[in-house]
C-alpha cells in the first residue's frame, strides 16, 4: 500500500513556546539565560516590529551577559492586539537578520508577558505604576505624543488630549496615560523611574518632558513638582532598519526552520542605540552590550535623522512618484540614488555637527549602502506614512540652518515638495492615486480639491499649515520658490524629467518647469 500520510505541505507547523526551545535546529540561536528566573522591571509601550528588532535584543544580550532582574513587560495601547501572537507564544519570537542572501535566526526571550490596553488604560496603568518598574521607554510614533511639530509643545487641541484632561483618571493618549501613571505612583509607593523615548524625533527626551510635564501642571494636583524631582526624561537615537512583518516572512520561517512563528521580526544586521546619560534611579546596563551613554544626543541624532532618515523620506516620496515600490528598488534607480547622494553630500552634510569618531561622508555612504540591501523590503508607502510628522527633523530643520546662512536649498525642497505632491495625488481632484495615511491627510485633499492645480496656491495654502511650517520658514521667498518649483516639476506627466534636471543643475531647476495635464 502507498504512504497514506499527509502531505507535508498541509502539516502545519508547531507554534513557538517555551517546550519548543530544545527542540529547534542548531542553527537557531537560543535564549542564554533562564527565563524563568526574570523578573519585571521595564516596561515597553508600543510593542511593534523595531521595539523587537532593537530594544528586546539589546536586552535580550543584556540578560545573556550580564543577568539582572530587567525583564520587559510589553504594553500596546494601540492596535495591534498582542495577545494571539506574543501573548500565546510567552513573550517568544523570532528575530531574522536578512542581509541581501544572508539569513539569521534568533529567539528573543526578553518579553515576559504583554498587555492588551486598547480598550481601556487600566492594564496599562497597573504595570507602568508597578514599584518593579523602574525603566518605561517607548515606540509610540511621532504622532504619539501629541505634539506640535513645529514646536514640541503639547497640542491641547488634539481630541485625545481634550478627553484626557476632562477625564484624567480614563487616560487614552501616551501623555494622559504616563501622567496619570506616574500619579499612581506617587500615591502608592512614590518610586523614581526614567521615561525613555525610544521614537525618531529629535530631542525626544525633551519633547517627552515637555507633553508630559504640560499636561501634568494642568492637573494642579502638585504632580508636576513630584515629576521634577523624581522623573527624568533622556534623549535617544536609535537605529536600524525594520521593515512590517508579512506574511512571506512568517512562512518563510516555517518553511526553512520547521516551526511556526506569529511575531517574526526581520532587520538588517546594522543597529545603534545612542542615550543620555541621565536616570532618575537603576537603570539597565545596555552599555554593556552595545549601547552608548553619553552627556549629548544631538549630534547622534543630527547625523541620523537628516542623513539615514532624510534619504529614506526623500526616496519613499520621489520612490512612489517614479512608480518604485521599496526603498531597494528606488536605490537600484540611478537617477534617484544619484540625487539623494548630491542632496545629502551638498545640502545636507554642512548643516551637520561634529560626531567624535565619525566621518560625516562616510557616513552618508554607508547609509546609503544600507538602503540597498534588496532583503529588507522595505515599501515606500510605508516610509511614506505620517511625512507632516517626520519632514520637520529630516528636512525643514536642515533648510531652516542652510537659510539662516544663506546656502542653496534647492535639493532638500525637493522632498518636501515630493510630500505635498504624494498627499495632493491622494485626493480626489487628481484621482486619488493611493491610499495614504497622514495626520494632514485631510486637510492636503481638501486643499487640493478647493484649489485645483495651480502650483503656487497649492503651495502657499500648505506652507500656512503651522503646525508644520513655523512662519518664518513659510515666509521665505526662497524656500516658497523652490518648493513651488518642485511641486509644478512633481506633478508634471514626468516627475523624474525634474528630478533629472534638479539634479543636474540645481540652481536652474526652479526656472523650468515641465508640462502638466490639467
Amino acid at each position: 500500500m502507498g504512504d497514506r500520510s499527509e502531505p507535508v505541505s498541509a502539516v502545519r507547523a508547531e507554534s513557538l513556546g517555551p517546550a519548543l526551545l530544545s527542540c529547534l535546529p542548531s542553527e537557531v540561536r537560543k535564549p542564554a539565560y533562564d527565563r524563568a528566573a526574570m523578573r519585571p522591571g521595564i516596561a515597553h509601550i508600543g510593542v511593534g516590529a523595531f521595539h523587537r528588532c532593537h530594544q528586546a535584543e539589546y536586552t535580550d544580550d543584556l540578560l545573556a551577559n550580564h543577568f539582572d532582574r530587567w525583564g520587559l513587560v510589553g504594553i500596546n495601547i494601540r492596535p495591534p492586539l498582542l495577545a494571539e501572537t506574543l501573548g500565546r507564544q510567552h513573550g517568544l519570537y523570532t528575530r531574522l537578520i536578512r542581509q541581501n542572501d544572508e539569513v539569521e535566526a534568533r529567539i528573543i526571550g526578553s518579553i515576559i508577558r504583554v498587555i492588551d490596553s486598547q480598550g481601556s488604560a487600566r492594564p496599562a496603568l497597573e504595570v507602568l505604576a508597578s514599584s518593579d518598574i523602574e525603566m518605561v521607554t517607548m515606540t509610540v510614533t511621532e504622532k504619539g505624543y501629541c505634539h506640535v511639530p513645529s514646536n514640541g509643545a503639547l497640542d491641547l487641541d488634539h481630541p485625545d488630549i481634550v478627553h484626557d484632561l476632562a477625564n484624567p483618571q480614563a487616560p487614552r493618549s501616551v501623555p494622559g496615560i504616563l501622567a496619570r501613571a506616574l500619579e499612581l505612583r506617587t500615591g502608592s509607593h512614590g518610586r523614581p523611574v526614567t521615561l525613555l523615548s525610544c521614537d525618531n524625533i529629535p530631542t525626544n527626551g525633551i519633547i517627552l518632558g515637555n507633553v508630559v510635564r504640560a499636561f501634568a501642571e494642568r492637573r494642579g494636583n502638585g504632580l508636576v513638582d513630584w515629576i521634577a524631582s523624581n522623573v527624568t526624561f533622556p534623549s535617544a537615537m536609535v537605529d536600524r532598519i525594520a521593515p512590517a512583518t508579512t506574511e512571506v516572512d512568517i512562512a518563510a520561517v516555517e518553511k526553512r526552520f520547521g516551526y511556526r512563528d506569529s511575531a517574526v521580526v526581520v532587520g538588517e544586521r546594522f543597529r545603534q542605540w545612542v542615550i543620555e546619560d541621565r536616570f532618575a534611579g537603576r537603570v539597565p546596563r545596555w552599555d554593556l552590550v552595545g549601547a552608548t551613554f553619553v552627556n549629548d544626543v544631538t549630534p547622534f541624532e543630527h547625523l541620523k535623522m537628516r542623513v539615514l532618515n532624510g534619504a529614506q523620506t526623500t526616496l519613499s516620496y520621489l520612490g512612489v512618484l517614479g512608480g518604485f515600490e521599496h526603498t531597494s528598488d528606488a536605490m537600484a534607480d540611478p537617477l534617484l540614488a544619484g540625487f539623494a547622494r548630491r542632496m545629502l553630500m551638498e545640502e545636507t552634510l554642512p548643516t551637520l555637527m561634529p560626531v567624535p569618531g565619525i566621518s560625516p561622508a562616510a557616513y552618508v555612504e554607508q547609509s546609503l549602502a544600507r538602503l540597498t540591501n534588496t532583503a529588507i523590503r522595505h515599501r515606500n508607502h510605508q516610509i511614506a506614512t505620517d511625512g507632516s510628522q517626520k519632514i520637520v527633523q529630516r528636512l525643514l530643520n536642515p533648510i531652516r540652518d542652510r537659510l539662516a546662512k544663506g546656502d542653496n536649498i534647492t535639493l532638500l525642497s525637493v522632498p518636501v515638495a515630493g510630500w505635498m505632491a504624494y498627499l495632493i495625488k491622494a485626493s480626489a481632484r487628481f484621482g486619488r492615486a493611493w491610499q495614504v495615511s497622514d495626520p494632514f491627510a485631510e486637510k492636503i485633499a481638501e486643499i487640493a480639491d478647493r484649489v485645483g492645480a495651480d502650483s503656487k496656491e497649492l503651495a502657499n495654502a500648505i506652507l500656512a499649515i503651522n503646525a508644520i511650517f513655523d512662519r518664518s520658514l513659510a515666509a521665505s521667498d526662497m524656500f516658497r520658490a523652490n518648493v513651488v518649483a518642485g511641486l509644478d516639476g512633481l506633478l508634471s506627466d514626468d516627475p523624474m524629467a525634474f528630478v533629472r534636471h534638479v539634479r543636474a543643475d540645481p540652481i536652474d531647476a526652479r526656472l523650468k518647469r515641465p508640462a502638466r495635464s490639467a
